[in-house]
Protein backbone atom coordinates (compact mmCIF):
# COMPACT_ATOMS: atom_id res chain seq x y z
CA UNK A 1 0.00 0.00 0.00
CA UNK A 2 1.27 3.12 -0.77
CA UNK A 3 1.48 6.09 1.59
CA UNK A 4 -1.61 8.76 -0.43
CA UNK A 5 0.93 11.60 1.68
CA UNK A 6 4.46 12.05 2.54
CA UNK A 7 5.97 12.79 4.91
CA UNK A 8 7.69 15.63 2.82
CA UNK A 9 4.14 16.40 1.81
CA UNK A 10 2.87 17.13 5.58
CA UNK A 11 6.18 19.18 6.47
CA UNK A 12 5.45 21.78 3.45
CA UNK A 13 4.12 24.10 5.76
CA UNK A 14 7.40 24.00 7.77
CA UNK A 15 9.80 23.63 5.06
CA UNK A 16 11.74 26.73 6.35
CA UNK A 17 11.47 25.99 9.72
CA UNK A 18 12.35 22.09 9.66
CA UNK A 19 15.31 23.25 7.39
CA UNK A 20 16.79 24.92 10.75
CA UNK A 21 15.91 23.17 13.21
CA UNK A 22 18.75 20.71 12.92
CA UNK A 23 21.60 23.61 13.73
CA UNK A 24 19.12 24.82 16.52
CA UNK A 25 19.28 20.95 17.88
CA UNK A 26 22.98 20.57 16.83
CA UNK A 27 23.73 23.88 19.42
CA UNK A 28 21.55 22.93 22.30
CA UNK A 29 23.61 19.28 22.59
CA UNK A 30 27.24 20.85 22.12
CA UNK A 31 29.51 19.85 25.31
CA UNK A 32 33.01 21.11 26.16
CA UNK A 33 33.94 17.55 26.80
CA UNK A 34 35.15 16.30 23.43
CA UNK A 35 34.32 12.45 23.48
CA UNK A 36 30.32 13.75 24.49
CA UNK A 37 30.24 15.92 21.65
CA UNK A 38 31.86 13.04 19.02
CA UNK A 39 28.58 11.15 20.69
CA UNK A 40 26.36 14.10 20.04
CA UNK A 41 27.85 14.44 16.43
CA UNK A 42 28.08 10.76 15.92
CA UNK A 43 23.20 10.50 16.84
CA UNK A 44 22.72 13.79 14.83
CA UNK A 45 24.09 12.07 12.56
CA UNK A 46 21.55 9.44 12.29
CA UNK A 47 18.60 11.93 11.22
CA UNK A 48 15.20 10.09 11.75
CA UNK A 49 12.34 10.96 10.15
CA UNK A 50 11.48 14.36 12.28
CA UNK A 51 8.06 13.14 12.95
CA UNK A 52 7.96 14.66 16.52
CA UNK A 53 9.39 18.28 15.93
CA UNK A 54 7.13 18.12 12.98
CA UNK A 55 4.14 17.79 15.20
CA UNK A 56 5.65 20.90 17.31
CA UNK A 57 5.78 22.76 14.52
CA UNK A 58 2.94 21.90 12.71
CA UNK A 59 0.63 22.38 16.11
CA UNK A 60 2.32 25.85 17.08
CA UNK A 61 1.53 26.91 13.27
CA UNK A 62 -1.81 25.52 13.58
CA UNK A 63 -2.95 27.88 16.55
CA UNK A 64 -0.69 30.83 16.26
CA UNK A 65 2.58 31.75 15.13
CA UNK A 66 6.03 29.88 15.45
CA UNK A 67 8.45 31.47 17.46
CA UNK A 68 11.79 31.10 19.18
CA UNK A 69 9.93 28.66 22.29
CA UNK A 70 8.49 26.42 19.81
CA UNK A 71 11.70 25.69 18.80
CA UNK A 72 13.27 24.81 22.01
CA UNK A 73 9.99 22.71 22.54
CA UNK A 74 11.25 20.74 19.57
CA UNK A 75 14.67 19.97 20.21
CA UNK A 76 13.42 19.52 23.99
CA UNK A 77 10.93 16.44 22.48
CA UNK A 78 13.24 15.60 19.65
CA UNK A 79 16.14 14.93 22.69
CA UNK A 80 14.54 13.49 25.51
CA UNK A 81 12.90 10.81 22.46
CA UNK A 82 16.53 10.45 21.53
CA UNK A 83 17.67 9.85 25.34
CA UNK A 84 14.90 7.01 25.55
CA UNK A 85 16.10 5.49 22.11
CA UNK A 86 19.56 5.07 23.65
CA UNK A 87 18.30 3.89 26.46
CA UNK A 88 16.40 1.12 25.36
CA UNK A 89 18.71 0.27 23.14
CA UNK A 90 20.54 -0.58 26.42
CA UNK A 91 17.88 -2.44 27.50
CA UNK A 92 17.49 -4.40 24.25
CA UNK A 93 20.77 -5.34 23.62
CA UNK A 94 20.17 -3.99 20.05
CA UNK A 95 22.99 -4.12 18.29
CA UNK A 96 21.97 -1.31 15.14
CA UNK A 97 19.68 1.61 15.37
CA UNK A 98 17.97 3.47 11.93
CA UNK A 99 20.68 1.32 10.29
CA UNK A 100 23.77 2.29 12.00
CA UNK A 101 25.90 0.52 14.96
CA UNK A 102 23.57 1.54 18.47
CA UNK A 103 25.56 3.88 20.95
CA UNK A 104 25.95 0.91 23.38
CA UNK A 105 27.39 -1.78 20.02
CA UNK A 106 30.25 1.27 19.74
CA UNK A 107 30.61 2.78 23.56
CA UNK A 108 28.97 -0.12 25.30
CA UNK A 109 26.50 0.32 28.04
CA UNK A 110 28.12 2.37 30.62
CA UNK A 111 28.54 5.24 28.31
CA UNK A 112 25.03 4.50 26.81
CA UNK A 113 23.59 4.75 30.01
CA UNK A 114 25.34 7.72 30.70
CA UNK A 115 24.94 9.42 27.10
CA UNK A 116 21.11 8.75 27.85
CA UNK A 117 21.40 10.63 30.89
CA UNK A 118 23.15 13.74 29.53
CA UNK A 119 20.38 14.21 26.97
CA UNK A 120 17.81 14.02 29.43
CA UNK A 121 18.88 16.88 31.26
CA UNK A 122 20.44 18.70 28.28
CA UNK A 123 16.91 18.88 27.37
CA UNK A 124 15.42 19.84 31.01
CA UNK A 125 17.86 22.44 31.41
CA UNK A 126 17.13 23.87 27.75
CA UNK A 127 13.51 24.60 29.64
CA UNK A 128 15.06 25.93 32.55
CA UNK A 129 17.18 28.07 31.25
CA UNK A 130 14.16 29.96 29.57
CA UNK A 131 11.69 29.90 32.15
CA UNK A 132 9.40 26.91 29.52
CA UNK A 133 8.09 25.39 32.30
CA UNK A 134 5.48 24.31 31.05
CA UNK A 135 7.13 22.58 28.76
CA UNK A 136 8.94 21.10 31.66
CA UNK A 137 5.77 19.86 32.94
CA UNK A 138 4.56 18.64 30.19
CA UNK A 139 7.38 16.09 28.97
CA UNK A 140 8.29 15.51 33.32
CA UNK A 141 4.98 13.52 32.77
CA UNK A 142 5.69 11.99 29.53
CA UNK A 143 8.88 10.39 30.54
CA UNK A 144 7.40 8.63 33.42
CA UNK A 145 4.37 7.73 31.65
CA UNK A 146 7.00 5.74 28.95
CA UNK A 147 9.28 4.37 31.78
CA UNK A 148 6.11 3.08 33.42
CA UNK A 149 4.56 1.56 30.39
CA UNK A 150 8.11 -0.22 29.61
CA UNK A 151 8.39 -1.79 32.69
CA UNK A 152 4.68 -2.75 32.30
CA UNK A 153 5.34 -4.38 28.97
CA UNK A 154 8.43 -6.46 29.69
CA UNK A 155 6.81 -7.66 32.93
CA UNK A 156 3.76 -8.65 30.86
CA UNK A 157 6.06 -10.18 28.15
CA UNK A 158 7.71 -12.31 30.64
CA UNK A 159 4.93 -13.80 32.22
CA UNK A 160 2.13 -13.47 28.60
CA UNK A 161 -0.23 -12.28 30.84
CA UNK A 162 -1.51 -9.57 28.17
CA UNK A 163 -5.51 -8.71 27.34
CA UNK A 164 -6.64 -5.64 24.77
CA UNK A 165 -7.05 -3.35 27.69
CA UNK A 166 -3.33 -3.84 28.86
CA UNK A 167 -1.83 -3.29 25.65
CA UNK A 168 -3.52 -0.25 25.18
CA UNK A 169 -2.49 1.20 28.57
CA UNK A 170 0.66 0.33 27.72
CA UNK A 171 0.69 1.87 24.48
CA UNK A 172 -0.68 4.85 25.51
CA UNK A 173 2.04 5.43 28.52
CA UNK A 174 4.96 4.37 25.85
CA UNK A 175 4.03 6.09 22.51
CA UNK A 176 0.87 8.22 23.03
CA UNK A 177 1.76 10.59 25.83
CA UNK A 178 5.04 11.61 23.95
CA UNK A 179 2.65 12.68 20.54
CA UNK A 180 0.08 14.21 23.02
CA UNK A 181 3.32 16.01 24.65
CA UNK A 182 4.23 16.81 21.09
CA UNK A 183 1.18 18.40 20.17
CA UNK A 184 0.70 20.30 23.95
CA UNK A 185 3.98 22.03 23.77
CA UNK A 186 2.96 23.58 20.26
CA UNK A 187 0.19 24.93 21.21
CA UNK A 188 1.55 26.35 24.46
CA UNK A 189 4.13 27.97 22.69
CA UNK A 190 1.76 29.98 20.29
CA UNK A 191 -1.18 30.42 21.83
CA UNK A 192 -3.19 30.67 25.01
CA UNK A 193 -6.92 28.95 23.34
CA UNK A 194 -7.80 26.43 25.91
CA UNK A 195 -10.43 24.99 23.84
CA UNK A 196 -7.26 24.64 20.93
CA UNK A 197 -5.14 23.15 23.41
CA UNK A 198 -7.52 20.60 24.27
CA UNK A 199 -8.04 19.76 20.36
CA UNK A 200 -4.68 19.14 19.90
CA UNK A 201 -4.23 17.25 23.17
CA UNK A 202 -6.77 14.76 22.06
CA UNK A 203 -5.26 14.87 18.36
CA UNK A 204 -1.95 14.10 19.83
CA UNK A 205 -2.72 10.92 22.00
CA UNK A 206 -5.21 9.57 19.49
CA UNK A 207 -1.99 9.82 16.58
CA UNK A 208 -0.02 8.49 18.99
CA UNK A 209 -2.68 5.43 19.84
CA UNK A 210 -2.46 4.78 16.30
CA UNK A 211 1.05 5.54 15.36
CA UNK A 212 1.94 2.41 17.81
CA UNK A 213 -0.61 0.26 16.53
CA UNK A 214 0.52 0.65 13.05
CA UNK A 215 3.95 -0.27 14.04
CA UNK A 216 3.15 -3.12 15.57
CA UNK A 217 0.86 -4.05 12.47
CA UNK A 218 4.34 -3.72 10.77
CA UNK A 219 6.02 -6.53 12.60
CA UNK A 220 3.78 -8.64 11.30
CA UNK A 221 3.36 -7.58 7.52
CA UNK A 222 6.77 -5.89 6.63
CA UNK A 223 9.42 -7.91 4.93
CA UNK A 224 11.86 -5.24 4.46
CA UNK A 225 14.55 -3.98 7.14
CA UNK A 226 14.48 -0.57 5.51
CA UNK A 227 15.30 0.98 8.92
CA UNK A 228 17.35 -1.43 10.28
CA UNK A 229 14.94 -2.46 12.83
CA UNK A 230 15.33 -6.23 12.74
CA UNK A 231 11.87 -7.84 10.68
CA UNK A 232 9.06 -9.25 13.64
CA UNK A 233 11.41 -7.79 16.37
CA UNK A 234 8.55 -7.74 18.76
CA UNK A 235 8.50 -11.62 18.17
CA UNK A 236 11.63 -12.40 18.97
CA UNK A 237 11.72 -10.01 22.09
CA UNK A 238 8.73 -11.97 23.23
CA UNK A 239 6.58 -9.12 22.85
CA UNK A 240 2.56 -9.58 22.88
CA UNK A 241 0.77 -6.70 20.62
CA UNK A 242 -2.22 -6.28 19.24
CA UNK A 243 -2.79 -8.66 16.25
CA UNK A 244 -1.41 -11.42 18.34
CA UNK A 245 -3.52 -10.89 21.11
CA UNK A 246 -6.69 -10.65 18.93
CA UNK A 247 -5.48 -13.69 16.97
CA UNK A 248 -5.24 -16.15 19.95
CA UNK A 249 -8.68 -14.21 21.36
CA UNK A 250 -9.67 -15.76 18.20
CA UNK A 251 -8.76 -19.15 18.18
CA UNK A 252 -9.48 -22.62 20.73
CA UNK A 253 -7.64 -22.06 24.65
CA UNK A 254 -5.32 -25.33 23.18
CA UNK A 255 -4.43 -23.73 20.10
CA UNK A 256 -3.75 -20.35 21.62
CA UNK A 257 -1.31 -22.51 24.21
CA UNK A 258 0.75 -23.82 21.56
CA UNK A 259 1.57 -20.69 20.07
CA UNK A 260 2.42 -18.96 23.00
CA UNK A 261 4.31 -21.77 24.25
CA UNK A 262 6.63 -21.47 20.87
CA UNK A 263 6.85 -17.97 21.47
CA UNK A 264 8.37 -18.16 25.25
CA UNK A 265 10.46 -21.25 24.10
CA UNK A 266 12.11 -18.47 21.27
CA UNK A 267 10.95 -18.97 17.78
CA UNK A 268 12.96 -20.75 14.54
CA UNK A 269 13.04 -18.97 11.49
CA UNK A 270 10.07 -21.38 10.21
CA UNK A 271 8.07 -21.18 13.06
CA UNK A 272 8.01 -16.79 12.94
CA UNK A 273 6.64 -17.62 9.55
CA UNK A 274 4.06 -19.70 11.13
CA UNK A 275 3.08 -17.41 13.29
CA UNK A 276 3.08 -14.55 11.32
CA UNK A 277 0.21 -16.32 8.93
CA UNK A 278 -1.60 -17.30 12.28
CA UNK A 279 -1.57 -13.66 12.97
CA UNK A 280 -3.08 -12.87 9.58
CA UNK A 281 -5.52 -15.69 9.10
CA UNK A 282 -7.20 -15.32 12.36
CA UNK A 283 -8.02 -11.58 11.88
CA UNK A 284 -5.03 -9.96 13.72
CA UNK A 285 -4.28 -7.64 11.31
CA UNK A 286 -7.72 -6.73 10.07
CA UNK A 287 -8.89 -5.73 13.52
CA UNK A 288 -5.70 -3.63 14.54
CA UNK A 289 -5.88 -1.86 11.54
CA UNK A 290 -9.52 -0.97 11.88
CA UNK A 291 -8.46 -0.24 15.41
CA UNK A 292 -5.84 2.23 14.07
CA UNK A 293 -8.35 3.59 11.98
CA UNK A 294 -10.95 4.58 14.85
CA UNK A 295 -8.45 6.34 16.70
CA UNK A 296 -7.28 8.24 13.80
CA UNK A 297 -11.38 9.35 13.36
CA UNK A 298 -11.05 10.35 16.94
CA UNK A 299 -7.61 12.50 15.61
CA UNK A 300 -9.05 14.46 12.58
CA UNK A 301 -12.27 14.87 14.39
CA UNK A 302 -10.88 16.69 17.35
CA UNK A 303 -9.48 19.84 15.39
CA UNK A 304 -12.17 20.37 13.29
CA UNK A 305 -12.40 23.55 15.34
CA UNK A 306 -8.76 24.90 14.68
CA UNK A 307 -9.20 27.82 11.94
CA UNK A 308 -8.70 26.55 8.26
CA UNK A 309 -4.49 26.91 7.77
CA UNK A 310 -2.46 24.83 5.90
CA UNK A 311 -1.05 23.32 9.01
CA UNK A 312 -4.18 22.35 10.20
CA UNK A 313 -4.53 20.46 6.97
CA UNK A 314 -1.15 18.86 7.66
CA UNK A 315 -2.03 17.66 10.52
CA UNK A 316 -5.42 15.90 9.65
CA UNK A 317 -3.59 14.42 6.46
CA UNK A 318 -0.78 13.62 8.93
CA UNK A 319 -3.50 10.57 10.14
CA UNK A 320 -3.55 9.47 6.32
CA UNK A 321 0.06 8.90 6.67
CA UNK A 322 0.03 7.46 9.65
CA UNK A 323 -2.71 4.67 8.99
CA UNK A 324 -1.11 3.69 5.30
CA UNK A 325 2.66 4.41 5.96
CA UNK A 326 4.70 0.91 5.14
CA UNK A 327 7.78 1.31 7.07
Amino acid sequence: MSNSFSLADLQKPIKSELKNFPAFLKQSLKSSFPIVDTIMKYILNQKGKQIRPTLVLLSANAVGEINESTFRGAALVEILHTATLVHDDVVDDADTRRGFPSINSIWKNKISVLIGDYLLSTGLLLSINKNDFEFLKVTSRAVKSMSEGEILQIHKSRTFDIDIETYLKIIHAKTASLFASCVDIGAFSATKNISHKKALHIYGESLGMAFQIKDDILDYTSRTNILGKPIVNDLKEKKITLPLIIALKNVSKSEASKIISKIRKGLTSSEIEEVINFVDQNGGVVFSQNKASEYLKTARESIQILPNSESKTALINFTDFVLNRSK
